[in-house]
């Protein structure tokens, strides 16, 4: 509970997209963190689903943020201090397949939960969570900084551009008055752990079909991303919400969290290693054509090791290592060791004397 500054003990959040794999991750470490969490969502769509297996105690809405009467509702019955709004549509080829609900979802549903804030005066800070994938993407060899152009060639990457646009519109127009919620975003790489569930996600295609004993059709082997844990990501909207409940103005902008330059990894490099710590994966590249994605694609987080002195805890290797033992461990005793993965990570932390775990 003294973690970043002991400012989540008894704070009334509301977290969106608690259902969903970050956020289920999230609402724990904010539960341990000692806030007071409700939960807005659409019900698990996933089976398991993380967020059924951890079981946790907390006020839950199953509401579609493309509805704002429902939304409007939940915020001012909450009355939230803070928010993060991680709700969304979040995979590239589903976008593809239905990009009208991905564009709802993404653009108006960030909208519709912005509106709400606006109009309840118990919120004083917004962390609005996108992707990396919102940068104009141009194959650069260098990582992307805030202050580069948006856009996106897939519905995804574009709406989520688009959610960027929103926050800086509300931003500008709306909270940039004294005393209004202060509002940032959080643009983090491709995150790893236990608990996703998700379709057209590499490491989880791999533990299904390790599971039926099947070969995984691997799209682009040689496109690189930046890959981190889970919990890295979430340790940045942590401090950065620490930083907007501390008012400090400074701090309502857009922010990169992503590895350092070793967690700039293929496709193949991320399975090979990944079969080090479960052996006998299989993998073959598919002949048919694919929809359109990047090949190449870094972030550059020097803003946030700078100001925020913000640094990842575990390397590409231990959190791959930690996502394949997450999965070894629910796939032999039907159980998660969430909570002593979440443990470690902060004692890691300290360790390393970061200032938000100290």
């Amino acid at each position: 509970m003294k973690a970043f500054g002991g400012v989540y003990k008894g704070c009334r959040v509301l977290l969106t997209g608690h259902t969903g794999f970050k956020g289920s991750w999230l609402a724990l470490w904010l539960q341990q963190l000692g806030a007071e969490v409700a939960c807005l969502a659409l019900p698990p769509n996933t089976e398991p689903s993380h967020w059924a297996l951890l079981g946790l105690a907390m006020e839950e809405h199953l509401v579609d943020i493309r509805d704002y009467a429902e939304v409007r509702k939940v915020v001012q019955q909450v009355r939230p201090e803070i928010v993060f709004h991680l709700a969304a549509q979040p995979l590239v080829r589903r976008s593809y397949a239905d990009p009208l609900t991905t564009w709802a979802t993404n653009v108006q549903g960030t909208a519709h939960v912005l509106e709400a804030c606006r109009h309840e005066a118990s919120v004083r800070a917004i962390v609005a969570v996108t992707t990396d994938k919102c940068y104009e993407n141009q194959e650069w060899l260098w990582g992307y900084r805030e202050n580069d152009r948006l856009g996106g060639h897939d519905p995804y990457s574009a709406s989520k551009a688009g959610a960027e646009l929103v926050a800086a519109s509300y931003r500008q127009s709306y909270f940039g008055k004294e005393g209004s919620p202060l509002l940032a975003t959080a643009r983090a790489g491709n995150v790893i752990g236990g608990g996703d569930w998700s379709e057209d996600r590499l490491i989880p295609d791999m533990v299904r079909a390790s599971v039926r004993g099947e070969s995984v059709e691997i799209r682009s082997p040689n496109a690189t991303r930046p890959w981190q844990h889970v919990l890295e990501s979430l340790s940045g909207y942590l401090l950065l919400g620490q930083r907007l409940l501390q008012k400090q103005q400074g701090f309502a902008e857009a922010w990169n969290f992503g590895p350092d330059e070793s967690g700039n990894q293929t496709v193949s490099a991320v399975l090979s290693r990944l079969n080090q710590s479960w052996s006998g994966l299989r993998w073959h590249v598919t002949g048919v054509p694919q929809p359109h994605e990047a090949g190449l694609l870094q972030l550059d987080s020097t803003k946030a090791r700078t100001l925020l002195e913000w640094l990842p805890v575990w390397g590409l290797d231990e959190g791959i290592r930690r996502t394949a033992e997450w999965y070894r461990f629910y796939l032999e005793k039907g159980d998660v060791c969430t909570w002593q993965q979440l443990s470690d990570y902060v004692e890691a932390a300290a360790e390393k004397r970061l200032a938000w775990a100290t």
